[in-house]
């Protein structure tokens, strides 16, 4: 079953509109400290770079928990269910890049988190776990 998507003026809408752009937030973030991570840059462990993901994060989850209940959704079926899949698959390869050993395995965790947030914009643009085939 498919929920409408809030209509304009609304809480949700409000709440849609700030965990999208939590979400580029926390993309443009990621990026600048993976070419950091792999650079070996001093700038990836100033204090704010360590804290901000986290707090950005954690608001951004928060919202989508808020707009999934606001929708009456469960977090664990259909599209939003794959979201939180890719969500855990970007959290891996964000580690990897992160934390890796080698520059080939940071540059492994940067393909496969961005293919991972790639999968998660798609999820939620289509509303469909198989973005390619709702498209």
């Amino acid at each position: 079953m498919l929920v409408a998507w809030p209509t304009e003026g609304t809480l949700a809408t409000v709440l849609k509109l700030f965990h999208i752009a939590l979400a580029y937030l926390t993309v443009a973030g990621f990026l600048l400290r993976a070419f950091w991570a792999l650079t070996a840059s001093p700038l990836r462990e100033a204090r704010l770079v360590k804290i901000a993901p986290h707090v950005i994060d954690t608001l951004l989850l928060v919202l989508g928990v808020m707009l999934a209940l606001n929708l009456s959704m469960s977090p664990f079926s259909g599209w939003l269910g794959a979201k939180l899949i890719g969500l855990l698959a970007y959290i891996g390869f964000g580690v990897l890049t992160m934390r890796g050993g080698t520059r080939p395995l940071k540059l492994l965790g940067l393909a496969g988190a961005l293919l991972s947030v790639g999968y998660i914009f798609a999820v939620a643009f289509t509303r469909s776990p198989w973005p390619l085939a709702a498209a």
